[in-house]
């Protein structure tokens, strides 16, 4: 099930590569240039750089040397009563500590697709494809157990519903109509029952069998995404994502929240700050739980998830 998922999102995301081509045949005028400035293109990149240095510090401490990469690319369509919003997210991060090999500390890939036809001013019919996975493997600090991989987990959401959007600042997406997939490649995760997939099969003894874990869980209810961006202040952006997804077959009124909050500070053309802070909940999701901070794992249970990360850098805007 999960390899004719994987193609079927190749297959969009082929069809939407191609959809310029498409729209700009249909709408196909005297000039080239109107016909290309139905489309715009653009996006960010930005590298933020952290370095500590002690040399006989006698409060103690470690040196360390850290990297974040973050690239946001856009392709947006408008063309009468055609719109085609495209986002790709890409994050990645290490840091290095003093006697340490380099560990990763930020992993983020996530692809957006969105078609809305005029309903009237500001409202649209939309179809939405969210893809959301990690580029490299994690493992624990000992690295002796991974926790997570690309497609490993993987959450795919397909909606259909209707878009608000009353200026270029706010959108606000609704669908009745929403498939959550998760996708768990690695069986070795898939068996621990990792990421809310069922957990392998057990024999007589209690003990899993190898292999038996499912890599692939599907869930059927509503969504809602709320997307925000405006300068607030001058050279101060505040941009807001937050998806709630309710599961129609199973706890309905446990809400999956992902919301992402980023304000970014521009200095001058190329220097800027930047503050995200990035919360999940998934009741899916079992996190290892220490009561009594021994070190040893209690229980396990769905908890607040929270990121938080602050960087000073260049940026570079793609136009």
């Amino acid at each position: 099930m999960h390899k004719t998922l994987l193609l079927s999102i190749v297959s969009l995301f082929i069809f939407f590569s191609f959809s310029k081509t498409a729209f700009a045949q249909e709408t196909l005028t005297d000039s080239a240039a109107t016909a290309q400035q139905d489309w715009d293109f653009g996006g960010t990149g930005t590298i933020n750089f952290s370095q500590v240095s002690l040399t006989n510090w006698a409060a103690g401490g470690q040196s360390s040397v850290s990297v974040l990469g973050i690239t946001n690319l856009f392709g947006n369509y408008k063309k009468g009563k055609n719109t085609w919003n495209n986002t790709l997210d890409v994050t990645y991060g290490t840091v290095k500590l003093e006697n340490q090999r380099v560990r990763k500390s930020d992993d983020k890939l996530e692809l957006n697709l969105k078609y809305g036809r005029a309903a009237s001013t500001d409202w649209f019919y939309t179809v939405q494809l969210n893809f959301r996975s990690q580029l490299t493997p994690t493992y624990t600090n000992s690295r002796d157990t991974l926790l997570s991989n690309f497609l490993s987990p993987a959450f795919v959401l397909a909606s259909l519903g209707m878009d608000y959007k009353p200026n270029d600042k706010l959108s606000i997406f609704i669908s009745p109509i929403t498939g959550k997939f998760t996708i768990v490649k690695d069986q070795e995760l898939a068996d621990q029952g990792a990421f809310g997939v069922e957990r392998a099969a057990t024999d007589v003894l209690g003990n899993p069998i190898v292999g038996t874990g499912e890599n692939f869980r599907k869930e059927f209810g509503g969504f809602v995404n709320v997307r925000y961006k405006n300068e607030i202040l001058q050279n101060v952006i505040f941009q807001s994502k937050i998806d709630l997804f309710s599961n129609y077959l199973h706890n309905p009124t446990n809400l999956d929240i992902n919301w992402e909050n980023l304000l970014d500070f521009k200095v001058n053309s190329f220097l800027s700050a930047s503050l995200f802070v990035h919360m999940v909940y998934d009741d899916d999701i079992l996190i290892n739980i220490d009561d009594n901070d021994d070190g040893v794992t209690d229980a396990r249970g769905p908890r607040v998830q929270l990121k938080q990360s602050l960087g000073i850098g260049l940026t570079y805007k793609f136009d």
